[in-house]
């Protein structure tokens, strides 16, 4: 099934069949025919996602004539098409919203509350854009070329098509905001594609269908929670999750798909959206991969509903009320930008000098794969993203706004929650009025000091939450955090929501081979297919020298290893001097030993 699903994801996305956008091909000259009507703009702002409605809000605000393009009939994207009605929020270290600004004032007009009616939803961002008279909204409206100037170093013109017939536009500057930054690949802006970047071609998280149902108890989910019936979980008026007890109680139906913990949004006339059904194997940027995993969704929401009315007290009497008319994508494209934010950032809740908003949600990892697991690499308690982040490599007068911005994959499993999009967004677009006042293009503007200080001036003024900081980090200056961040950044470590590595205890076998397994799969994928890796289960400890001993029959396939392994390992450059040090007799290893262990066999593939 693996290898199905693994040969099917990587047709399409190698095709790039039916997205309707290049694939990055640099030798494509787009030219638009100069016939066609021409209007001029200061800020152009592409998609209808949240992202978008901020960006624009924000050009306009800052004085700018601003375009928002938006494919949809409607604005709010994901929230109002694919209804997730769930919001994903962050606090800062001193435990207040670690994102404001327009998103703030969003949020109000939708209750602040954690979930929120999709209707409500819809109008607030109406009314949002409404209210700016800068703002010329165009729906139903598709870019369908993109005209660079003779350098391909910045976007001369657009063009686009909607019910009224083909328009030629043109902006002194750009912002994508779209989910999956279809705008920025069409001005061959360069990508990487899913997890790509920790060396797992072709992988991308799951994607989701929201399950929306209609005449539930909401009296008896309390009960549920009370009584642990699938493990523990948190009821509130308006909001319930965990339940993690149904991974494993619930059987799916097709195969490609499976039920994780439940978030369950209530909304006021007493309906139900839950966001757990995880569906594999789909290209988010195809759009016959879409429309069939959403076939695949009705289908297995069906069936979960069956399970839900004869297990869960509750939903006895509930029905589907209606399905979303889109997938929630979680990850697809990632631009590389003048800075791509690491997870280390993340991590070591480092600030920027052209700091422009704040993270601070769970680097939330989705499965891959029906056979995978979902992981929280570290709960961070905030960090920053630099405006450079948003400035794409090779193009001048565009920036990307969204979760596809300028982020490794891993640390986009925080930075892409929404109310940290429409701040970046909210950035973008005042950063895009400083830009063309100050005849000073957004790659110039990221290395500009004042202007970048302008920016985040004008940014608090208008309400961001912003400012510097400076917090210490889990395990800072421990021996072994080098290889901690070594192995984080493969993603092969996960602290959690507790953000605990458990460094005193022991390492089992199993770990160590499923960490070294996964870290020579991603770093040298033609000698993993040579090793016969062990198949080990159970929690039997690792001892220093059966470590050694299978990392001669891994790579070094000598006998010099019977004697004394540790020793001959070390000789062999296997060995990170400090463990090798610290770890001066045949006895169980402790965690801490075996992660700087693991890296250092890793980095000693990766050297030849």
């Amino acid at each position: 099934m693996k290898k199905w699903i693994g040969l099917l994801l990587g047709l399409v996305l190698l095709t790039g069949a039916g997205t309707g956008y290049y694939l990055n091909k640099n030798d494509d000259v787009v030219r638009i025919d100069e016939a066609i009507p021409l209007k001029k703009y200061d800020v152009i702002v592409v998609g209808g996602e949240p992202e978008g409605v901020a960006a624009a809000v924000a050009s306009a605000r800052a004085g700018a004539k601003t375009l928002l393009l938006v494919e949809r009939g409607g604005l709010g994207g994901l929230f109002t098409y694919g209804e997730l009605n769930f919001l994903d929020l962050g606090l800062d270290k001193d435990k207040k919203p670690a994102n404001a600004g327009i998103f703030k004032e969003w949020h109000k007009m939708v209750d602040n509350q954690i979930s929120f009616d999709i209707d409500k939803a819809e109008e607030a961002f109406d009314t949002l854009v409404k209210n700016e008279k800068n703002i010329t909204l165009q729906l139903e409206t598709e870019v369908e070329k993109v005209e660079l100037n003779d350098e391909q170093t910045a976007i001369h013109q657009i063009q686009v098509k909607n019910p009224d017939g083909v328009m030629r536009y043109q902006g002194k500057r750009y912002i994508d905001t779209t989910a999956h930054a279809d705008f920025a690949a069409l001005a061959k802006v360069p990508y990487f594609i899913g997890q790509e970047d920790i060396g797992k071609k072709e992988t991308s998280m799951s994607v989701t269908l929201m399950m929306h149902f209609k005449n539930v108890d909401w009296s008896k989910v309390y009960k549920v929670a009370k009584d642990k019936t699938f493990g523990e979980a948190v009821v509130q008026p308006r909001t319930a999750y965990g339940f993690w007890g149904v991974v494993d109680a619930y059987k799916p139906v097709s195969e490609r798909t499976r039920l994780r913990g439940l978030n369950i949004a209530r909304v006021t006339n007493g309906d139900v959206y839950i966001n757990a059904l995880q569906i594999f194997g789909t290209n988010g940027l195809d759009e016959e991969s879409n429309k069939e995993a959403i076939e695949i969704g009705k289908e297995e929401t069906n069936h979960v509903l069956t399970f839900l009315r004869e297990n869960f007290p509750g939903f006895e009497n509930a029905e589907i009320a209606d399905y979303p008319e889109e997938l929630y994508v979680r990850e697809t494209r990632h631009i590389e930008a003048e800075y791509q934010l690491p997870i280390s950032d993340v991590w070591e809740y480092k600030d920027h000098w052209d700091s422009i908003a704040f993270g601070s949600y769970p680097v939330d990892v989705q499965a891959t794969d029906p056979d995978g697991e979902d992981y929280v690499i570290l709960n961070p308690k905030q960090y920053a993203i630099p405006f450079r982040s948003l400035v794409p490599k090779k193009m001048d007068n565009l920036l990307v706004a969204s979760k596809a911005s300028g982020y490794s994959s891993l640390a986009a499993g925080s930075a892409r929650i929404v109310p940290t999009g429409m701040s970046t967004a909210e950035a973008a677009g005042v950063a895009s009025v400083l830009s063309y006042k100050n005849d000073m293009n957004f790659r110039e503007m990221s290395k500009d000091k004042k202007l970048v200080k302008q920016l985040q001036d004008e940014l608090i003024v208008k309400g961001a939450h912003l400012y510097h900081f400076d917090l210490n980090y889990l395990y800072e200056g421990k021996w072994f955090y080098p290889a901690v961040k070594d192995l984080y950044t493969r993603g092969l470590l996960f602290a959690g929501y507790e953000n605990d590595l458990k460094p005193n205890e022991p390492f089992t076998e199993d770990q160590f081979v499923w960490m070294v397994k996964n870290g020579v799969e991603r770093t040298d994928p033609k000698r993993y297919k040579t090793i016969d890796w062990p198949e080990v289960t159970g929690d039997k400890p690792l001892t220093r020298n059966k470590a050694a001993r299978w990392m001669f029959e891994w790579f070094i396939k000598k006998d010099e290893h019977r004697k004394n392994p540790w020793v001959a390992a070390a000789k062999r450059g296997y060995l990170d001097d400090e463990v090798f040090k610290r770890v001066d007799e045949n006895r169980p290893l402790l965690k801490k030993e075996s992660y700087a262990l693991v890296s250092g066999i890793l980095k000693k593939v990766e050297k030849k």
